[in-house]
């Protein structure tokens, strides 16, 4: 059995996730990583734990001489997992490391939304070239295969209507209102507490992150070429424990909602009024997504839509799609 070198960039929570996961995994093996500051490599494997122990120390995970794009660049490996912050305006450095490695010609598989967001066919049509995958299931909802399951579950179904919960911190925020009453000052609070909101959680609360996820179903699942300016977004800050409350009254819950409708090219996040019975009224940071197809009718997909290990077992899924397709 081939073990299949792996470069990590980006040891942050979903970084050590997907550490943690491949850790006496004998198909891999991580014989590079970087964080933000520097970068380490070793052609027999590092030992992760102790690259995590310097960073943690340190502030950094090896050499300054080795940032994550000169990795790409020449380290030797089979596969780079791209797994670090998302950047909404540029995509970068993300979308520069992806393409250097892709054009070595090698494999490269990522939960960063921005450049795949921004250059999805740029991206695609460069790996088609190279002979590589591209693979991108951690950029939406998490641990739910949403992208593979619309791709080869419901291949050949046409999609209606896509829409539901693609943000677990907002859905973390409203289901706290909701059901401890909690304002929504002290719910977002709370989340920061947990891990679930980022230090600055202003692209999830407006809206953003949802909107960037809805770029990613449709202009890779749907054919679409749409960009974030097209989806019209309002956020959940507004929302008050009361508005809740009066939804409750009448069998009802409010839930930040994406939605896409692509015969019409409409694309929209905002809160809406959903009866508690919908399947779209999950608790907490799970995710939700209903999608409506011509002849399976509505299929609902349900699971944990972030955090460190979640996302990195749709990284595992990629990769392991990578190896089967690929080892031939």
């Amino acid at each position: 059995m081939k073990t299949w070198n792996i470069a990590l960039i980006g040891l942050g929570s979903v970084g050590r996730g997907v550490a943690e996961v491949l850790l006496g995994d004998g198909r891999f093996r991580i014989v590079a990583a970087a964080d933000s500051k520097s970068g380490v490599f070793d052609s027999a494997g590092l030992n992760i734990d102790e690259v995590l122990a310097k960073k943690k120390k340190t502030g950094r995970c090896g050499d300054p001489a080795w940032p994550a794009a000169r990795i790409a660049a020449e380290a030797e490996y089979d596969i780079l997992v791209e797994a670090t912050p998302t950047n909404a305006e540029t995509g970068e450095p993300a979308l520069s490391i992806i393409k250097s490695a892709i054009m070595r010609g090698k494999h490269v598989v990522t939960s960063n939304k921005g450049p795949v967001s921004l250059a999805s066919a740029e991206l695609l049509r460069l790996a088609e070239q190279n002979n590589v995958g591209f693979l991108f299931e951690g950029t939406v909802a998490g641990a739910v295969p949403i992208l593979r399951g619309i791709k080869y579950g419901l291949a050949g179904n046409k999609i209606k209507a896509l829409y539901g919960v693609l943000n677990g911190t907002c859905n973390y925020i409203l289901t706290r209102m909701e059901e401890e009453g909690l304002t929504y000052i002290q719910a977002l609070a709370e989340a920061r507490d947990l891990g679930y909101a980022e230090a600055d959680p202003t692209y999830d609360i407006n809206g953003t992150d949802a909107a960037i996820k809805l770029v990613i179903l449709a202009n890779t699942m749907l054919g679409m070429d749409v960009k974030l300016a097209d989806v019209k977004r309002t956020g959940i800050s507004d929302l008050t424990v009361d508005a809740l409350w009066m939804a409750e009254e009448t069998g009802h819950s409010i839930r930040l909602i994406a939605s896409l409708y692509p015969e019409k090219n409409l694309l929209e996040v905002s809160p809406r009024l959903i009866s508690k019975t919908n399947p779209l009224v999950v608790s907490g940071t799970l995710n939700a997504v209903t999608v409506e197809t011509e002849y399976a009718g509505a299929i609902t997909f349900i699971g944990r839509g972030a955090g460190s290990v979640e996302t990195a077992s749709a990284i595992l899924a990629d990769l392991l799609f990578i190896t089967d397709k690929y080892d031939r």
